[in-house]
């Protein structure tokens, strides 16, 4: 769950970082509305490290300021490629959900009912990028996304 906690918390940044310099009024919108649920998604995953009697990643911090960062350099490629890019990344965050989901203890109902919200909207928030002019990355992009992504949840799973 700290490997979720810390995508959600990255994914929050992306966005913020992104809005922040996003050309048109609807795009940062949609922007800011993803951040909104990816913070409800932030404290279902923090409730649930409690719960678990575990932690988020002391590395939190650098993950949102890299995320960030990430997030204003996709919108200065405008505002096409970074609804592009919002789409990837909830593309790519179903395929973690969908692979962590399959490696749930059976009996943890309430983490796979967290998940599996989660995942919905995820789904819904590419969908509405897509729907919105959002355009296919590059391959070699998207390669360097799940890169970066991997050693973010290797790096979180651990500290």
């Amino acid at each position: 769950m700290r490997v979720n906690h810390t995508g959600e918390l990255a994914a929050q940044a992306l966005y913020h970082g992104q809005a922040l310099l996003a050309r048109s009024a609807a795009t940062r919108q949609l922007l800011m509305e993803a951040a909104r649920a990816e913070s409800d998604h932030l404290a279902w995953c923090e409730t649930r490290l409690k719960e678990l009697a575990s932690r988020p990643s002391v590395l939190n911090p650098l993950w949102y300021a890299g995320s960030f960062a990430i997030g204003a350099a996709a919108a200065l490629a405008g505002d096409r490629a970074s609804l592009g890019f919002v789409a990837e990344t909830e593309r790519q965050v179903e395929g973690h959900l969908d692979a962590h989901l399959t490696r749930l203890p059976a009996g943890d109902a309430r983490s796979r009912a967290i998940l599996q919200t989660m995942r919905a909207e995820e789904i819904a928030h590419g969908a509405s990028a897509t729907r919105a002019g959002g355009v296919p990355l590059p391959r070699a992009l998207r390669a360097l996304m799940r890169r970066t992504a991997a050693v973010m949840t290797g790096t979180a799973y651990w500290i």
